[in-house]
């Protein structure tokens, strides 16, 4: 019964998607071509890519969980006017994956983790689908999945094929440069202190690219509900290691962490929140975190100054 209700429910999707298309044409016939993506560390690429070339929307904004997104008749909308989609990939969109993957047989339509080799991922299961899907918390891994969307896009538009390889050049010279900024920062950090506790396990790359033991209360995907017994062994681990702090996540209510800091006084180990760090979602546009670069600093800098 659960498999004909996903069939159904994917199939209404692509229904609504094809009638979308028949009631809203795009009517300026000068309006840029557009690109679909579906997070905004993706969006930030493509724009750095593709500049003034084509419009780029993303379909997660700030403060948004991707696991748990459904999307909207606006987005819709928007995926089927599309001349190119790129989407993360690795289940990261969940159900709106399948979506994405049928579209993929009648327009240009990319995953950036089919970019990455196996052997680079990191699984927390032996099945396909315990894949983790948070590549972009180790820049160097991040950079092998912007090149594969950039090569992809100039391949599907040659006649850009000059300009998207001159941008996309300066823009891996950005992010070779912020890898270098969290490797030093995080460095400064004492070893025995280094240690990030979050609200689900979304930094398992960005722990073995600078070094750093790490912590969630929630598996991979927000979709994993937590119980008291993972509670009560986040919360043993911390008062055993002597933990300074934990971390909620922009896009996660903070109350999955306040049961574990509750824990940590009754057993009178004194925890503090270190601060917010973005995890599936960047921030708001225009503010330092409204960028990926600039969302990696602003991680860096909170879990630096809150475990030094």
């Amino acid at each position: 019964m659960k498999v004909l209700n996903r069939y159904i429910s994917l199939l209404f999707c692509l229904l609504l998607l094809a009638s979308c298309a028949n009631e809203e044409k795009q009517s300026d016939p000068n309006a840029k071509p557009m690109i679909v993506t579906t997070t905004g560390m993706i969006g930030d690429a493509v724009e750095a890519i593709v500049g003034d070339d084509f419009d780029v929307i993303s379909l997660m904004g700030p403060g948004v969980d991707p696991h748990l997104y459904k999307a909207k008749r606006g987005d819709l909308i928007s995926l089927r006017n599309a001349s190119s989609i790129i989407y993360n990939g690795l289940h990261l969109e969940g159900k709106m994956g399948e979506i994405l993957e049928k579209l993929g047989k009648e327009k240009h339509v990319v995953a950036l983790g089919e970019g990455i080799n196996e052997d680079k991922l990191i699984f927390h299961g032996e099945s396909q689908d315990s894949k983790d899907p948070h590549i972009w918390f180790d820049v160097a891994l991040w950079m092998q999945a912007v090149d594969y969307a950039g090569k992809a896009l100039m391949k599907e538009y040659p006649d850009l094929k000059e300009k998207f390889a001159e941008r996309m050049e300066s823009y891996m010279q950005d992010l070779s440069v912020l890898d270098s900024f969290a490797r030093s920062e995080l460095a400064t950090i004492p070893v025995e202190q280094r240690v990030l506790i979050t609200a689900h396990d979304a930094f398992s790359y960005f722990g073995r690219a600078y070094q750093v033991e790490v912590r969630g209360l929630q598996g991979i995907s927000t979709v994993a509900e937590f119980g008291l017994k993972d509670v009560k062994e986040l919360v043993d681990f911390i008062v055993d290691r002597k933990i300074k702090a934990v971390f909620v996540e922009s896009s996660i209510p903070a109350k999955s962490l306040e049961a574990v800091v509750d824990g940590c006084l009754q057993k009178g180990h004194e925890i503090s929140i270190g601060g917010t760090l973005y995890s599936d979602a960047m921030g708001e546009k225009g503010t330092d975190a409204g960028s990926y670069p600039g969302m990696v600093r602003s991680n860096v800098n909170t879990i630096v100054g809150a475990l030094r």
